[in-house]
């Protein structure tokens, strides 16, 4: 940055980057001419054509490696414009650019810096609003359940207890207010730090995943077959964040197989690469229509094989997880009534 602002207080060049390239550019062609009429001049002995051929020679391909070098100083600006960008891209990192130059190099520097700034105060004000919104919205979920434990404290009839105590076990209201609530965490912690990778054991988390699926496996009367090839790897993702989309995924093959099925589930290792499989045999989905199962709120969105239904965002959030977190998850099923398979990938 030094020669540029050194050139940027010189009057004519101040306001024009294209300028100081065609004034380094200009001094740069003259030197093997000066240096050739001082060769010519101030040497005492006869010149022969060939001293004179060698002598240019030189003095170009000088002139040329002392140019391209003064050059590639003067394109500090814009390696520091672009590594500015790319460290709160990567990081959140903020940087402090210098805002006092006025040619299109300075702008470039002082639009980036307030991008930067504006981006910065809106996930704050993003991450407030998440905050003051979390507690109401987790209160305004839990109110039915509430309701129906105190319906259940008066001691109602049989069938009217029953029907409370679906309620209580119903947490499809705090599960996707959750989801949502820890996306959106989720993106700004990404955004703020660099994770640090860290060894995930699958035979640790497997007995979380069960619990919170066993029931649905129960209703249908579904097996699960479980296939740990690979006991542990090392990852980016949260521990957490990885149950709650495995959790998603098989939830979502109960909901849409067949009564008294299976389901696979599977984990891998495959050329360099972490490979989690949930495979069922149920209703499936025409290849034409994977790319609206991420949609968020989808128009596929539809009832499952016991007249389950469905919110739209489950494989959305599913996906914006496993994406932010440098993995992949796709789908892919045969047909209608041919099952489906989801497999997310992680590089290993």
């Amino acid at each position: 940055m030094k020669l540029y602002h050194k050139l940027s207080q010189i009057s004519f060049l101040k306001k024009s980057y294209a300028f100081k390239f065609l004034f380094v550019a200009f001094i740069g062609i003259h030197i093997p001419l000066i240096g050739i009429l001082f060769f010519v001049l101030f040497f005492e002995h006869k010149i022969s054509s060939a001293s004179i051929l060698v002598f240019s020679l030189i003095m170009t391909l000088l002139a040329t490696a002392i140019t391209l070098l003064v050059l590639n100083r003067l394109i500090k600006p814009i390696a520091t414009a672009s590594k500015a960008l790319d460290d709160y891209r990567a990081s959140r990192k903020l940087s402090a650019l210098p805002t006092e130059y006025t040619d299109e190099a300075g702008l470039l520097l002082c639009n980036i810096q307030e991008s930067i700034n504006e981006a910065e105060n809106f996930i704050n004000e993003k991450q407030d609003l998440i905050y003051m919104l979390s507690h109401d919205l987790k209160n305004f979920a839990g109110n039915p359940q509430g309701l129906a434990k105190l319906i259940i404290s008066e001691n109602p009839s049989e069938s009217v207890t029953n029907l409370a105590e679906l309620i209580c076990e119903s947490d499809l209201q705090f599960r996707y207010i959750e989801n949502f609530i820890k996306l959106l965490k989720e993106q700004d912690e990404i955004a703020k730090v660099n994770q640090e990778i860290k060894l995930v054991s699958f035979s640790k988390i497997l007995p979380f995943i069960n619990e919170q699926v066993e029931q649905r496996l129960l209703d249908k009367n579904i097996r699960m077959d479980l296939v740990l090839e690979c006991a542990e790897a090392n990852l980016k993702i949260d521990e957490g964040l990885l149950v709650q989309v495995l959790v998603n995924l098989i939830s979502n093959a109960v909901k849409f197989s067949y009564f008294d099925n299976e389901i696979k589930v599977k984990i891998f290792s495959e050329d360099s690469k972490l490979v989690l499989t949930v495979k069922d045999n149920g209703m499936g989905f025409d290849k034409n229509q994977i790319e609206e199962l991420f949609k968020k709120f989808t128009k596929m969105s539809r009832l499952g094989t016991a007249s389950e239904g469905s919110t739209g965002i489950g494989l959305y959030l599913c996906k914006k997880i496993i994406e932010r977190n440098k993995g992949r998850l796709t789908a892919s099923s045969e047909g209608k009534n041919k099952g489906a398979e989801f497999k997310i990938e992680f590089d290993v």
